[in-house]
């Protein structure tokens, strides 16, 4: 869209130079005789051009912008998500081979064999 809007813009502006500096007091465009009712639409067709140039680049220009704004807000947003998961797997690699919860495990089986329940009262199988 940026490009196109360039192109647009060079095109008119060309036009305009053309007409400006090729034309010697008689009514020439490029050379060429041409009426003052074709210099006429002429410039208006270099103008129209050269504005809907500015109008496509300012929206080109927005929306490129607008795209990298989303793309690095997911960029963030991913990095966060593989912050957060990677501290996940830590914790959860913690817990799997921490003592703490291997010794209560042990300690709840082994009360459950002899007969207790987990509030320390016994109970009869």
């Amino acid at each position: 869209m940026v490009i196109l809007g360039l192109l647009l813009i060079a095109g008119g502006a060309l036009v305009v130079l053309a007409g400006l500096f090729t034309a010697d007091g008689s009514a020439q465009f490029l050379g060429t005789h041409v009426s003052a009712v074709s210099v006429f639409f002429l410039g208006v067709a270099a103008g129209v051009a050269v504005l809907w140039g500015f109008s496509i680049t300012k929206f080109g220009t927005k929306r490129t912008l607008r795209h990298r704004r989303e793309s690095r807000q997911l960029s963030e947003l991913s990095e966060k998500l593989d912050r957060v998961e990677a501290e996940r797997r830590d914790d959860s690699d913690d817990t799997r081979s921490g003592d703490t919860h291997a010794g209560n495990d042990e300690t709840i089986s082994s009360d459950l064999d002899r007969g207790h329940d987990r509030d320390g009262g016994e109970h009869r199988l």
